[in-house]
C-alpha cells in the first residue's frame, strides 16, 4: 500500500488559482512524488467556480462568524457551498497520512490567512482557509504542512518525518488495534519521540503502560494524536545529541577506549554544528553492524523516512 497523500491541486501545478495560474512545488512533484499517491483537492472549483475567477476572502461578522466571501461583492458568500462540500469530501479522506496545503488561501490556508470586517478592513493575518479548517477539525492528528513553508528545512523534514510515522502507525493498526502491536510500535519510536519532545516521550510511555484503563478505540486515537502532536516539535541538535548519547550507551561495553572516543567526539562536534546528523548516526550504525543489538536496530530514530530524500545531509 502505498502513503496517501492529500494536496492542494494547484500545488501540483493545475491551473485551478483563482487568476488562472498554479503554484507548482518542484519538491512535491519531483522528490516526493515517486514516493506517494497524491489526492488532488481544489475546494473552491469542487463548489463551481470557474478559473480564472473572481477573488475570496475570509470575513469576520458582527456575530464573529467567518464567512467566505468574495472580494469585490461580499453579498456573495461561499460559505455554505463549501462547508456543504467538506462535509461530503471530508469523510473520504480518513486513509490520508498526511496533506499539504496552499499558503495565505482563504479555502486552504493553514494559517496567518488576511482575515477582513464587515467594512473591508483588514484585521490582520489571523484566519484559517476554510476547507482546512474543517480538515484539521476532522482530523486533528493528521499532518498538515503548506507549500510555502515547506522551504524551510526544518519544517520540510518536520513534516516528512510526521507523514512517513503516521502511516506506519496506520499500517500497523491495519487489521485491528491490540496492545501487543502499540506496545511494539511505540518500543520503536522511542527515541524519536525522545528526539522531538523529551516530555511528550515520558506521557507516552505513561500511556503505553495504563494501556488497559482505555477502550482499545479511544487508545488507538489518542496514542496517535498524541504522537503526532509530540513529532510536531521540532527536534533541536541538543535534544538529538541526547539521543545520540543514550544510544551510544547500549554500545559501550563492546566498544574500544579509542572508538568511544571517536563517537563521542564525533557527537559533540555534532552539537556544535559541525558536522551533519548523519555523521554520528552514520557512525553508530557501523558499531551497530559489528555489535549486533535487535532493540536499538529496530529504533525508527534511525531510518524515519527515505534516505533519498536528503532531508538529514
Amino acid at each position: 500500500m502505498t502513503i496517501k497523500l492529500g494536496i492542494s491541486a494547484c500545488v501540483l501545478g493545475d491551473k485551478v488559482r483563482y487568476d488562472g495560474g498554479h503554484k507548482a512545488s518542484a519538491f512535491c512533484l519531483q522528490q516526493l512524488a515517486p514516493l506517494v499517491e497524491y489526492v488532488p483537492v481544489c475546494p473552491e472549483m469542487a463548489i463551481g467556480m470557474s478559473a480564472p475567477r473572481p477573488a475570496i476572502r475570509l470575513q469576520l461578522d458582527d456575530e464573529n462568524k467567518v464567512h467566505l466571501v468574495q472580494s469585490n461583492n461580499t453579498a456573495v458568500d461561499h460559505t455554505n457551498s463549501m462547508l456543504a462540500f467538506t462535509e461530503t469530501k471530508l469523510p473520504q479522506l480518513s486513509s490520508l497520512s498526511g496533506y499539504i496545503v496552499c499558503a495565505k488561501s482563504p479555502s486552504c490556508g493553514m494559517e496567518r490567512v488576511r482575515l477582513f470586517d464587515v467594512k473591508g478592513q483588514q484585521l490582520g493575518k489571523l484566519g484559517v482557509g476554510l476547507y482546512t479548517r474543517q480538515l484539521m477539525h476532522a482530523y486533528p492528528w493528521l499532518p498538515v504542512e503548506e507549500d510555502g513553508r515547506l522551504f524551510d528545512p526544518a519544517l520540510k523534514e518536520n513534516f516528512i518525518c510526521r507523514v512517513f510515522s503516521c502511516y506506519d502507525y496506520q499500517q500497523t493498526m491495519q487489521d485491528g488495534f491490540s496492545v501487543g502491536k502499540l506496545v511494539a510500535f511505540h518500543s520503536r519510536y522511542k527515541f524519536l519521540v525522545m528526539a522531538h519532545s523529551p516530555v511528550a516521550y515520558r506521557e507516552l510511555g505513561r500511556l503505553v503502560a495504563q494501556a488497559k484503563l482505555f477502550a482499545p478505540q479511544e487508545l488507538q486515537q489518542r496514542y496517535l494524536l498524541d504522537l503526532m502532536q509530540a513529532l510536531k516539535n521540532i527536534a533541536t541538535r541538543k535534544q538529538h545529541t541526547n539521543v545520540l548519547q543514550h544510544l551510544q550507551g547500549f554500545l559501550k561495553h563492546g566498544l574500544t577506549a579509542d572508538a568511544k572516543q571517536e563517537l563521542s567526539e564525533l557527537i559533540h562536534r555534532y552539537r556544535q554544528g559541525f558536522v551533519p546528523l548523519l555523521a554520528p548516526l552514520t557512525l553508530l550504525q557501523h558499531h551497530l553492524k559489528q555489535q549486533p543489538n535487535a532493540y536499538v536496530s529496530n529504533q525508527r530514530y534511525f531510518a524515519p523516512y527515505p534516505e533519498n530524500l536528503g532531508l538529514r545531509a
